[in-house]
């Protein structure tokens, strides 16, 4: 198990690299100057000339990929050109709110997906699997931003059982677990997680028909085993699968949560992105795309070693 770990985390290494290249390369290759944040349009181009020396922007795109590459392994992502602070430290503030928020919306739409799955699974075919089925579809379907307007009109604004916007009160962006934060964190969170749970009852759903009409299911039953017993069997082999799912759900709202906590005014990693693409703050932009970036692929190297404790037969010579 641990040979496999450690040959999976090599097999990372090329991955994360070409990962960095992108990120290098997409914030780069987008239209308009990323100084205009900080060199007034009436700057002499002796100013401008001064202004790309100190940000590294006069020298060739692989030279400033080589320093920038350097500069990442040693934790440094650059300075922010908008307010001037360490962008590891922006980054890194915003990832831990957008982690609890994903981790939260992540475990709720796991349980009531798996729910789902199970009960349809279960009753295929009957008015519950009907029901169960409609409504991991309308989960996928219904746009997360508009069901996130709707419940802050209902919740908020009419009903005024929660707040709004902001991690805290006063749009702290300081968390304390508490029951006064925690309320901020309901909405968002429910939000988030309708798209999980979607697909997961849906997975789940057809792996449990599946299993359910495999010969050793029926030999079980066959030889007297009682229904909790096949249930486990079930699950056991339904594990694997609806635990990558559940990762690559994780990591998809990691990254995807740009709106969701636009709506919610929510201070995570979505938006910061949102600020760093309208003021054009490259640093920023690259810093956050690839802390993010890496954190999906330690991720799915995460779900691929659990997948195999948790099953062996899955495992990749």
């Amino acid at each position: 198990m641990l040979l496999y770990a450690l040959k999976r985390l090599v097999y990372m290494l090329p991955v994360a690299l070409g990962v960095s290249l992108v990120c290098f390369m997409l914030v780069h290759i987008t239209p308009g100057d990323p100084l205009t944040a900080v060199i007034p349009v009436d700057a002499s181009a002796e100013v401008q000339a001064e202004m790309r020396a100190i940000y590294g922007f006069d020298k060739p795109l692989p030279v400033q990929y080589a320093i920038w590459l350097g500069k990442v392994m040693l934790g440094d992502l650059g300075t922010s050109i908008a307010t001037g602070r360490a962008v590891l430290g922006e980054v890194m503030r915003a990832v831990g709110n957008t982690l609890m928020l994903a981790a939260v919306a992540t475990m709720i739409g796991f349980f009531f997906g798996c729910l789902f799955g199970f009960v349809a699974g279960y009753f295929r075919n009957s008015p519950i699997d009907r029901i169960a089925s409609l409504l991991s579809v309308l989960g996928v379907s219904v746009p997360h931003y508009w069901l996130g307007m709707v419940m802050v009109i209902i919740f908020s604004v009419q009903l005024n059982w929660l707040p709004a916007t902001g991690a805290g009160p006063g749009g702290s962006t300081d968390w304390t677990w508490d029951w006064v934060h925690i309320r901020h964190l309901i909405l968002p969170a429910i939000t988030m997680s309708v798209i999980p749970m979607g697909v997961i009852a849906r997975t789940v759903r057809a792996l449990v028909a599946e299993i359910l009409s495999q010969e050793f299911v029926h030999a079980l039953a066959a030889k007297g085993l009682m229904d909790r017993g096949i249930f486990r069997h079930v699950v056991k082999n339904t594990a694997p699968t609806a635990l990558a799912v559940m990762g690559l759900q994780l990591g998809y709202l990691l990254g995807g949560s740009i709106l969701i906590e636009t709506v919610f005014s929510w201070p995570g990693t979505g938006f910061l992105l949102n600020l760093a693409i309208f003021q054009r703050d490259l640093p920023l932009l690259q810093g956050t795309i690839l802390v993010l970036a890496m954190f999906f692929v330690m991720l799915n190297l995460l779900v691929d070693v659990l997948q195999t404790a948790l099953d062996p037969r899955i495992q990749r010579g």
